[in-house]
């Protein structure tokens, strides 16, 4: 492979110079969270292979906002640059704000499963849209943290924090239309 691609590469995935073993563990690790949270979340998904809790997205008023299914896609590169932000921060140097930043990356991680558990498996609408706004502070502060450690970690997670609350407000317009 040649040696200038494979050095970018270590750049876009540790902020300072670290291993190959520590890249691929912080890849190993943070792909494998961002993998589990997708897959959690995709289990009470409102997709077509999801019978009963599709025919529920599907009987549900909607706002005029509300996006094509295809807009969903977005989550591929959503969730890809979460995987590097995480990596970055996971080779940065020690310190207080590297922790409080992978904190709030690792909710990252768990309340994005948990708003689909919400929402769609249980039809706890007005718990998802309060899980949801949890969620919009959650990103928020990781996005804030992780700049304050490698600001290129939190360039990648402003594409998420974006969407989410726009997902936020989705939630919340669901939420009341179908009281």
């Amino acid at each position: 492979m040649d040696q200038s691609l494979v050095e970018r590469a270590r750049i876009a995935l540790a902020p300072r110079r670290v291993g190959d073993a520590d890249i691929a563990t912080a890849l190993a690790v943070c792909g494998g969270a961002v993998l589990a949270s997708a897959l959690l979340a995709a289990r009470w998904s409102p997709s077509p292979a999801h019978g009963r809790i599709r025919r529920d997205y599907e009987r549900l008023e909607k706002p005029p906002f509300n996006p094509p299914d295809a807009a969903f896609a977005i989550w591929g590169p959503i969730y890809a640059a979460l995987t590097v932000s995480g990596a970055r921060l996971w080779n940065a140097r020690p310190g207080q704000a590297r922790t409080q930043a992978l904190a709030h990356w690792w909710g990252i991680q768990g309340l994005n499963a948990l708003w689909m558990w919400l929402g769609f498996g249980k039809r706890l609408r007005g718990t998802a849209t309060l899980e949801a706004a949890v969620t919009v502070v959650n990103a928020v502060a990781f996005v804030e943290t992780a700049r304050r450690v490698d600001r290129p970690a939190a360039w990648l997670a402003v594409p998420y924090a974006a969407w989410i609350g726009f997902a936020a407000l989705l939630s919340e317009e669901l939420w009341r239309r179908n009281r």
